[in-house]
């Protein structure tokens, strides 16, 4: 079973508790938190799950980011996305990753069975601690876009 349709499962299990705490928000303040908690998860999870969601159709390529003294290193997964087409931009305190993953040329004309993979413009902003950031690398590895920003 796919992790999506795991989620999706749990999802539909608990509706009916959070429908019951829906009509029930003022029984309780425990209950209102808890109800508020639910609703957020539920959120994330159509957030997580639905490529762009609220984008004009853009996906979220995922991230991973990690602290070396100063240095901030994010690993963007983006495999299959040309490194020519993709916009790396620092805007205050937020690292915008952006460009799109063409489908590969025999898939045009072809019939798909299964696309899973996200195909088409996508968008990352990255919120960054308060400071004015300098992009000290910008490298392609293993399917990743690597990014070192250093505070200045």
């Amino acid at each position: 079973m796919r992790p999506r349709q795991r989620w999706v499962r749990r999802i539909h299990k608990y509706q009916g508790l959070i429908d019951q705490m829906k009509a029930n928000r003022n029984a309780g303040w425990m209950w209102g938190q808890a109800l508020e908690m639910l609703e957020n998860a539920e959120r994330l999870q159509r957030q997580f799950f639905q490529p762009g969601a609220g984008r004009s159709g853009r996906w979220e390529p995922p991230v991973d980011v990690y602290q070396s003294g100063d240095d901030l290193w994010i690993f963007v997964a983006m495999p299959g996305v040309p490194q020519e087409g993709v916009e790396v931009l620092i805007d205050s305190t937020t690292l915008i990753v952006r460009g799109e993953r063409p489908l590969p040329a025999f898939a045009h004309g072809a019939v798909i069975h299964r696309l899973e993979m996200p195909y088409g413009p996508f968008e990352r902003r990255i919120g960054l601690p308060a400071a004015r950031y300098q992009l000290l690398q910008r490298t392609f590895d293993a399917g990743c876009l690597v990014l070192g920003v250093r505070p200045l």
